[in-house]
């Protein structure tokens, strides 16, 4: 059994942890959905909830992550069965909060996670941030070959839309990962790069010393300045929420 936070009203936005888990910064994330007229829900996956990895037990939470039967880190694995549970826990909150779908926002480890839940039908609004599986193949995508059928005849079906961001220099998602993505997707791929000077340059300290690159774009890289590219992206993330899940809709997000 796995725990879910919820806090806000409106339609529904399914908010996965980062690795090493429901960090401050994924927090702060919520917050901002939440305050958007939405209703976050943040399942815990991994790690401490609430708290700041430290190096060493982040590395750990990271190592029972890659041999649990619930993730697929490595190339060949194809979908995480995780993803079921979760497009059911996206069942589950469109059922209490209404609207036209669910928002699926997925952070690195569970990057992709996002694009997997769109299976879902109820799932109209995927966001995949810094993808980082397989951590085996920077060139390859985290899912089985009749999800990623599956996932193109819902495109081209529904015109679901698909929105993505990485920094141009994350060794862990690489332009080779968002080129399987446009591959795969085609023009329902938005993926939106932003420079490594923009990253925050001080992250916490497992960013800092085991990721090792920008790479957290919305939530450890992000620079709380208004103008700033990070806090850019955030705004658009919430705006692709709000016009694909709020029925009256909007396209810009009010900058702080």
């Amino acid at each position: 059994m796995k725990t879910v936070y919820a806090s806000g009203s409106g339609p529904a936005v399914v908010l996965m942890p980062e690795m090493p888990g429901i960090s401050p910064d994924v927090l702060r994330l919520a917050r901002w959905v939440r305050d958007a007229g939405l209703t976050v829900y943040i399942p815990s996956l991994f790690g401490i909830d609430g708290a700041y990895p430290t190096v060493e037990g982040g590395k750990e939470v990271v190592r029972r992550a890659c041999v649990s039967a619930e993730f697929r880190a490595f190339a060949g694995g194809g979908s995480s069965p995780v993803t079921a549970w979760l497009r059911g826990l996206a069942r589950q909150a469109h059922a209490e909060c209404g609207g036209p779908g669910v928002g699926a926002i997925g952070l690195c480890f569970t990057g992709n996670f996002a694009l997997t839940m769109a299976l879902e039908p109820a799932v109209i609004a995927p966001v995949v941030n810094h993808p980082s599986l397989p951590l085996d193949d920077p060139a390859a995508l985290e899912i089985s070959g009749e999800d990623a059928r599956a996932v193109r005849e819902r495109i081209a079906r529904d015109g679901l839309k698909v929105l993505a961001y990485r920094f141009n220099d994350d060794r862990w998602c690489t332009g080779q990962r968002f080129a399987a993505y446009q591959a795969l997707l085609g023009d329902a791929f938005d993926g939106r790069v932003l420079p490594a000077s923009s990253a925050n340059t001080n992250p916490p300290p497992f960013f800092r010393d085991v990721v090792g690159s920008p790479h957290s774009v919305v939530t450890a890289h992000l620079v709380d300045e208004d103008g700033h590219p990070t806090l850019k992206a955030r705004n658009e993330i919430l705006a692709f929420l709000i016009d694909r899940l709020s029925p009256s809709g909007y396209s810009e997000y009010p900058d702080d």
